[in-house]
């Protein structure tokens, strides 16, 4: 079963962009967006099962070069905002 998560980073200062770009690489990676707060980073991920989830985080997101801290949220229910529901035909 798919596992969709967003991954949250801390990064060293004024690499956000650098980071981001790194990010967007990985095939895992559905969008990835530079944000203010806690937070300079955060990342929408989604892999084959909790297994990929940790093996993607562990060995690939923690490599990236700046990523200081990361935390991961599994997603358990996505609701979508009216403008963004498929429309049925």
């Amino acid at each position: 079963m798919p596992v969709t998560a967003y991954v949250l980073f801390k990064v060293s200062s004024g690499t956000e962009r650098e980071v981001a770009q790194k990010l967007v690489d990985f095939n895992e990676v559905i969008q990835v967006d530079v944000i203010f707060g806690e937070y300079d980073v955060v990342a929408k991920v989604v892999t084959e099962d909790l297994d990929m989830l940790e093996g993607f985080v562990s060995e690939k997101i923690r490599t990236v070069p700046n990523v200081l801290v990361t935390s991961t949220m599994i997603i358990s229910r996505e609701y979508k905002g009216r403008n963004h529901r498929q429309k049925a035909n």
